[in-house]
């Protein structure tokens, strides 16, 4: 047989499972996953307003540039609805990005956000750079919902849903106020 060069392939319908299921040895380590994809998201926004390219309405801050720097992560718990919820007050998403961050396994927005400004930041404190680290959500999640807002100009928010036991997933257009990571166990 003559040479044969290519790529390995993977079907997401069989490695799916394996990822949502049997990543981490711990299941506690969602937690500490969805948290640095908040601290990210919070890093990211930062950066951008340090190179000018964001700036916080004043309404956001209260009328005080700084205060949008101070980031912030909120869980909410509700154990009758049996749901976690993860808030942060970072960068944000579009359709665009949750459809290449979310919807593609392992494909990470910390290393596309430091590529593209690598010249302009230091990237030293972003966590993300392999994009499974959300996907952890999966190992006690029935259900996993987004919502997201992007900081950028007229953004329009996005609601994202994929049960815990298949691969399909529903993203939608919505109006929405703030990133959400929304667990139903």
């Amino acid at each position: 047989m003559a040479e044969k060069r290519g790529t390995l392939s993977i079907t997401s319908e069989n490695i799916f499972p394996i990822i949502k299921k049997w990543m981490y040895s711990d299941q506690d380590i969602f937690v500490r996953e969805l948290i640095s994809n908040g601290c990210d998201a919070i890093t990211k926004l930062k950066k951008l307003e340090m190179m000018g390219e964001y700036s916080a309405p004043a309404a956001e801050t209260g009328g005080d540039q700084d205060a949008m720097l101070k980031g912030r992560i909120d869980v909410e718990c509700d154990n009758k609805g049996r749901t976690l919820t993860f808030i942060d007050n970072g960068i944000g998403m579009t359709a665009e990005e949750v459809d290449r961050y979310i919807n593609q396994i392992a494909f990470s927005g910390a290393t596309d956000f430091i590529e593209k400004y690598k010249d302009k930041s230091d990237s030293d404190q972003i966590i993300g750079h392999f994009g499974l680290g959300f996907y952890s959500a999966f190992m006690v999640a029935d259900k996993v919902e987004i919502d997201s807002l992007s900081y950028a100009k007229d953004a329009t928010p996005v609601h994202w849903e994929c049960e815990g036991a298949g691969t399909d997933y529903t993203m939608t257009l919505m109006p929405a106020t703030k990133a959400r990571y929304n667990f139903i166990f």
